[in-house]
């Protein structure tokens, strides 16, 4: 492809891009194929002689695109947000005309300067303690996701915990002395906290304890939680190495209780404090998001991804440390042929010696261009939009109680739910009830159906919702109850679309347990037994 080839097909994709926009809130959510459709379509083997560009973008849009889930539709409700916008896209371009592994800041000066001027932005715009600027001992660094990032944390936590232990010892003496602490690490999370730490534990190859976080402390970790646990470690003869705090986890958008843990982990020195904010943490661009601010420095480590939900495309996970050294003393091997005199001379920062990859993109010209762009007051008014969104949401799930109950109150446009239809369930001789369970109400209220059912209905609706293809949902199981899960937060986002979701959820669970008078339960019990 010569360059006047590549005028043309650029100029056609950027097109396309351009309609696939214009037209996402028309097309399917989900892929309409079974797995291993591609494989049917395309050849066992390469080709020997190079093809022609628009034979390869007509099988983009007929092989590849009816495959693709479009997290960018409106009508994409699940997991978390998959951001990207025009300036973000621009960015990604030109990082990949000017593609370059960048490893070692005279690799390409720009590209690591302008990577720690941009987290020294995102320090100032999140309100995040001082300690994590580069200007001090700290810095940031941008990662490729928050999984990679807690990774990191923990083989560099294990080694300055390993270090510690046996700085004392003869050189002779140490490894084996470290090998034998090694078989006492652990590392702590809430029970709520995403599996990436617990991966993050099993790659460090130490132990992994979940710190209690039921619904009596709003499926969050507090301080009185985590020093029972630190506790029992003591008693079991086991090492706390990592303690990793969320802010707004998975499942329901909760936040640890900051304040009580900075308290004992100032009464925990030898432990490294690292705080998971992947998606919610973007909302601390919001001053009235910052209130927990000020406890963070009382952690090694904060990090959260620009790519959920800060018009950024994946990827560009923002990581910072209080003491780079923690990261670089566990991570430098500088062979010979690394070696430059601007690195022998430490005048510069070297991004190789700060995570598990050596090669790195260019990831903080994408960041540039949309902070630019849209400026800290575009951001602002971009959360505050999409928290709207999940309070109008809210609101309606709110106004059908006798259809559906809210688990937790709206968190960072996430709200999550559960089928609950009293007054249909809860009729005498209904199918799967005692005849004086269903008659039977306290001051005029009728009980909750029994979880089982509940668990039931909720998995039959989500599923329903799901196999039309119309909106993407996730469910999940907080504190023993199944739940589903409503996040619209990327930049298509309207509230048209959560009502014409409301009124198909409702439609949905009036259809499932029978509006008439007759107990349909078999939708629920068939979910039950199909898919549990």
């Amino acid at each position: 492809m010569d360059s006047q080839e590549f005028r043309r097909a650029a100029h056609a994709a950027i097109d396309q891009i351009i309609a696939y926009f214009d037209t996402i809130q028309h097309r399917p959510v989900l892929p309409d194929v079974e797995p291993g459709y591609l494989a049917k379509l395309l050849p066992d083997s390469a080709p020997d002689s190079g093809e022609a560009w628009d034979d390869i973008q007509k099988d983009f849009h007929s092989k590849i695109m009816p495959g693709m889930t479009f997290w960018q539709s409106p009508k994409f409700m699940a997991y978390f947000p998959s951001a990207v916008t025009y300036p973000s896209i621009l960015g990604e371009l030109y990082s990949a005309a000017l593609t370059g592994p960048a490893f070692s800041w005279i690799c390409s000066p720009a590209v690591t300067e302008l990577e720690m001027i941009m987290m020294n932005w995102l320090v100032r715009m999140l309100k995040l303690p001082p300690c994590f600027h580069s200007s001090g001992d700290g810095g940031g660094v941008i990662e490729i996701s928050a999984s990679t990032v807690v990774a990191t944390v923990a083989i560099a936590a294990r080694e300055r915990h390993l270090k510690q232990r046996t700085v004392h010892l003869a050189e002779a003496q140490r490894e084996a002395a470290q090998a034998q602490v090694k078989t006492k690490l652990v590392v702590l999370a809430s029970e709520s906290a995403h599996s990436s730490v617990q991966k993050a534990a099993m790659l460090a190859g130490t132990k992994y304890m979940a710190v209690p976080a039921g619904a009596h402390d709003a499926f969050r970790m507090t301080g009185a939680s985590l020093r029972a646990a630190l506790e029992q470690c003591d008693r079991d003869g086991l090492e706390p190495f990592l303690v990793c705090a969320t802010f707004g986890t998975t499942s329901t958008c909760a936040v640890d209780d900051f304040e009580g843990i900075a308290a004992v982990l100032k009464d925990r020195p030898a432990v490294w404090g690292h705080i998971d904010a992947a998606y919610a943490g973007a909302a601390l661009v919001c001053e009235e998001y910052q209130g927990a601010t000020p406890f963070f420095e009382a952690f090694d480590s904060f990090n959260f991804n620009m790519h959920k939900w800060l018009l950024t495309s994946s990827d560009a996970s923002c990581s910072f440390v209080k003491r780079r050294t923690d990261l670089t003393d566990a991570l430098t091997i500088t062979p010979p042929y690394l070696r430059n005199r601007y690195s022998d001379a430490g005048l510069v920062v070297d991004y190789r010696d700060w995570g598990i990859a050596m090669e790195r993109r260019f990831r903080a010209l994408k960041v540039w261009f949309v902070i630019r762009t849209y400026g800290v007051r575009g951001m602002q008014a971009y959360i505050r939009h999409h928290i709207e969104l999940g309070q109008h949401f809210a609101a309606l799930v709110a106004s059908r109680p006798d259809l559906f109950q809210i688990l937790t109150p709206p968190a960072f446009a996430l709200t999550a739910f559960y089928v609950c239809p009293r007054p249909y369930l809860h009729r005498p001789g209904s199918p799967g009830l005692d005849s004086s369970e269903g008659a039977c109400a306290v001051n005029g209220v009728r009980p909750d159906p029994p979880l089982e059912v509940a668990d039931a209905l909720t998995t039959a609706v989500y599923e329903s919702i799901i196999g039309g293809r119309e909106f993407f949902l996730t469910s999940t199981v907080v504190g023993g109850r199944k739940v589903i899960r409503v996040v619209s937060a990327n930049p298509q986002a309207e509230a048209k679309y959560l009502r014409r979701l409301f009124a198909l959820l409702v439609e949905t669970t009036q259809a499932m347990v029978g509006v008439s008078g007759h107990m349909p339960l078999e939708h629920a019990n068939g979910a039950t037994n199909g898919h549990g």
